[in-house]
This record gives C-alpha cells, structure tokens and sequence, in this order.
C-alpha cells in the first residue's frame, strides 16, 4: 500500500482559500465576494473523496469561524454539510461537463450560504432580509471552472493522492 502525499498541497490550498476570504474587498462587492473556502473544499472532496471529507470540512469550518470572527461552528455546519453532499455526490460530479458542475457548485455553495444565514437569523446577528445573501453561490459557480482546472494541476504537478 502505498502513503497519501501532498497532504501540504491540500493544507496551502485552504490557507490560500482562507486567505482570499479575508481579503479586504470595496463595499460595492462585499455581496459578491466568492465563497473561496466552499470551493476549494468541493474540488477536494470530489477530487480526493479518501483524504478529504466531513472532518476535513468540520475543522476547516472552525479555523474560518475563529479567522473571521463569526458564530463558533456556524462555518463549520454548513461546510460539513457541502462536505456530505459532496461526498454522496462525487462521483456522478466527475461524470459531468464543467458547466453541469457549475450548477451543483451554485446550489451547494447555495446551501452554505443558506445555513450560515439561518445560524445568523438564530443568534440575532445583523441580517439583511434579501436574497442578495445567494450572490456569493452565483459567482463561486461561474469561478468553479477556473478553480477547478487550476487545483487539478497542483494535484497533478505534486502528485497528490
């Protein structure tokens, strides 16, 4: 049996997701900010269903929570959420174009946004009754073909498996 490599590309990958999160944007695109961090995840999960999974996702969700300083456990529920479904969904993911995968990216990403917004509704957080909250999901889902082509060769220059 041969040992897992490259778990550091993997690791860089999410700092570098984490990172692009925190980036100071203009107000004007505050709303549409992509959701770095759900992206990457979902190309690893689909990627490398054996390495990366809930658990990845749940202490990723965690180190997001304390970096941007929201709700403890509010990013870790909804990207271990994505992280499942990813993982349910991984395989028939594979199968598909890239613009089929863009959709299943918009509505996971959706799904992640949706639960962090309902934690928000819950702990009386300042929340703007809109589904602007959704445009995040539209522009991860038209950037997911980008990521995806350029997180696939890391995987393939460092031999990750």
């Amino acid at each position: 049996m041969t040992r897992p490599r490259g778990i550091w590309v993997i690791a860089l990958s999410i700092a570098v997701a984490i990172w692009l999160s925190i980036v100071p944007m203009p107000a004007w695109a505050a709303w549409a900010r992509p959701e770095w961090v759900a992206l990457v995840l979902i190309y690893w999960v689909i990627a490398l269903p054996h390495r990366v999974g809930i658990l990845s996702a749940w202490a990723t969700g965690l180190l997001l929570d304390v970096v941007e300083g929201v709700t403890l456990g509010q990013n870790a529920l909804s990207l271990s959420v994505v992280a499942y479904v990813g993982l349910v969904l991984y395989q028939r993911m594979r199968m598909y174009a890239g613009w089929q995968q863009a959709g299943i990216v918009f509505v996971l990403i959706g799904v992640h946004q949706l639960v962090n917004y309902w934690v928000q509704t819950l702990t009386h957080a300042q929340v703007v009754p809109s589904l602007l909250f959704l445009l995040p999901a539209l522009v991860s889902a038209l950037l997911w073909p980008t990521v995806m082509v350029l997180l696939r060769y890391c995987r393939r220059r460092f031999q990750v498996y």
